[in-house]
């Protein structure tokens, strides 16, 4: 290594002195760095560990299960003996493992040994979580407990994933990289975190108390960033706005940002990385004094979820001026009414009218969010660009059978609601797996008053049906009506459909989708483009501009709405540089 260590070094470096630079990066595995020094030159760090993640998928499972296996156990043997490499020793005392407890190691050899004798490898954990922080060995055994339920398979790819994240950390560590945008945003997501209606987990619904303390604290930043204007509207959006350069005729506007609500029990990135990343980019073009040809607003909304009055895009349907004033009257689990909330709040309810931004000025709303999904982490990319936000419909079927004697009732004279709901979701998962862009979920399935030894008279069954294209989800919500219709008939039971709710889909605009994926070419990255199965306040923002989405990568298996959705710092600072280069591009077409 050396104190000098820089991109282009590497990229003119000789074949030994590549290998040498970044000796260590993989456990006693030098076969990686050789094989990926035939993809050079890298147009930026991002590139260099995408190759390098690159060439670990493509090598063979033995390769690879030699690779998992040359990474020493946690607190194992070779710890104890002093064996370790100069990274891996670093990176364990670093987590607390060289201070375990007696009973703390006893109960790590435990789980290292259940573990190994369960997958045939050792337990492999970035011990330096997604802001670069240390893990504890509190979260480092909780995890190994948790993963030790994983299906074999799906812990081989995640220890894949995790030699990844090693190898980035210290490549970055080799490299001297700064993250300015992402361990900002990593930190602020984290004090966000710590304002919820629960003492055990993350829930901020609308305008509770923590709502509001997230709400004010968000107006700081925003404030401290450099913004012109900072305000809360009338429904209890928070709207930064970063005004044009002087000119002569009245700017357009350009607006970005997510929502601050988060669901019950939720994760800390959804939503408010789309709000966070943006206040950083602005202070940063605050700093360089930087004005674009255009206001920017970054819009922190209040609510989308839907968790306390059921009804979603309360804060963007405000913005663009088509709030529903009918919803004031909706009560929540307290019969605290929504004009009450707000008003409790300190908003005016009757000002909601003129909370809307100026929708003539509006030239494109766009916006940055975790993938909630797992796409982009199987594919290794830290970023996407999103092609459509899925278009849904949502269904409650009740299915009606006769309620009969279990032992006494002849198989071939039943009327079984529960067999013909069965039916219904298998069917459902067959015409889905049809088309790439197309998902069905049956969530709800419920024989009420069900019996051991009564063959079901009733039972209630949901529909989730979601494409990116509307044409492409009613074509398969017809085949189902027919599938459901036969099923039905020939089983002799009654079906009552009722139709909970119906979204269009919101496809993206291709002309900024263009800037996106330039942006991310010139990183050395693939432009890989995916539709959002799930609903955003973009949805909400298409019904009066043009939009687009960036999609950063999730970890953990791609899980969110959940403790566990996580993202790392350096996906976070990647995002934030290809949204300043977008605000270019877009300053550029200006």
């Amino acid at each position: 290594m050396t104190a000098s260590l820089t991109l282009d070094v590497l990229n003119t470096a000789d074949p030994v002195r590549f290998v040498q630079f970044l000796d260590g990066l993989y456990e006693h595995s030098p076969w990686v760095l050789e094989r990926t020094l035939a993809r050079r030159p890298f147009a930026s760090a991002a590139a260099l560990k995408y190759a390098l993640a690159q060439t670990v998928r493509q090598a063979s499972r033995d390769e690879q299960l030699a690779l998992i296996r040359a990474h020493p156990e946690l607190a194992g043997r070779a710890a104890v003996a002093g064996q370790l490499t100069e990274d891996s020793a670093g990176e364990q005392a670093r987590a607390g493992l060289t201070q375990c407890s007696p009973e703390e190691f006893e109960l790590l050899q435990q789980l290292n040994a259940a573990y190994n004798s369960r997958f045939g490898f050792p337990f492999i954990i970035a011990v330096r979580g997604p802001t670069g922080a240390g893990l504890s060995r509190y979260d480092i055994i909780a995890a190994l407990e948790r993963r030790l339920r994983h299906a074999p398979d799906q812990e081989f790819a995640e220890a894949l994933r995790q030699i990844d994240r090693i190898a980035e950390i210290r490549l970055a560590d080799r490299l001297s990289l700064t993250r300015p945008y992402g361990d900002t945003v990593m930190g602020w997501a984290e004090a966000l975190a710590g304002y919820s209606d629960s003492p055990d987990h993350l829930t901020c619904t609308y305008l509770s108390a923590a709502h509001r303390a997230v709400a004010a604290r968000i107006q700081s930043w925003m404030l401290e960033a450099g913004f012109d204007s900072v305000y809360q509207d009338a429904a209890g959006n928070v709207v930064g706005r970063y005004r044009a350069a002087p000119t002569a005729a009245q700017p357009p506007l350009v607006a970005t940002g997510s929502h601050y609500d988060t669901v019950r029990n939720g994760g800390k990135y959804d939503g408010r990385l789309g709000v966070l990343l943006p206040i950083a980019v602005v202070a940063d073009l605050k700093r360089r004094n930087r004005r674009l040809p255009f206001d920017l607003d970054v819009v922190a909304f209040a609510e989308e979820e839907g968790v306390r009055y059921g009804s979603t895009f309360l804060g963007s349907s405000a913005y663009i001026g088509r709030f529903d004033p009918s919803l004031l009257d909706a009560l929540d689990a307290s019969d605290v009414s929504m004009r009450e909330a707000m008003q409790l709040a300190g908003l005016d309810p009757e000002q909601l009218g003129r909370a809307a931004a100026e929708a003539a000025r509006l030239r494109h709303y766009f916006e940055i969010h975790i993938e909630q999904g797992p796409v982009l982490l199987e594919r290794n990319l830290p970023v996407g660009v999103v092609t459509s936000i899925a278009g849904s419909v949502r269904r409650l079927m009740t299915l009606g059978g006769v309620a009969s004697h279990a032992g006494t009732t002849p198989m071939d004279m039943r009327r079984d609601a529960a067999c013909a709901a069965a039916e219904i979701v298998l069917a459902v998962e067959r015409r889905c797996a049809q088309a790439p862009s197309l998902v069905g979920t049956v969530g709800i399935l419920n024989v009420p008053h069900g019996s051991v030894n009564v063959i079901p008279g009733a039972c209630t069954l949901s529909l989730d049906l979601r494409a990116a294209d509307n044409a492409v989800r009613d074509a398969a919500l017809a085949d189902i009506e027919r599938e459901v219709s036969a099923i039905c008939s020939r089983r002799g039971i009654s079906v009552a459909t009722e139709e909970l709710m119906r979204a269009a889909a919101a496809p993206c605009a291709r002309e900024q989708m263009a800037m996106w994926s330039r942006a991310i070419a010139d990183r050395g990255l693939p432009a890989f483009e995916l539709p959002s199965g799930a609903g955003h306040d973009a949805m909400k923002l298409a019904e009066a501009t043009s939009i687009t989405m960036l999609f950063t990568r999730c970890g953990n298996g791609g899980i969110s709405h959940n403790p566990l959705e996580t993202m790392t710092a350096d996906d976070a600072q990647l995002a934030g540089e290809l949204m300043l280069d977008f605000l270019e591009q877009m300053a550029a077409a200006s």
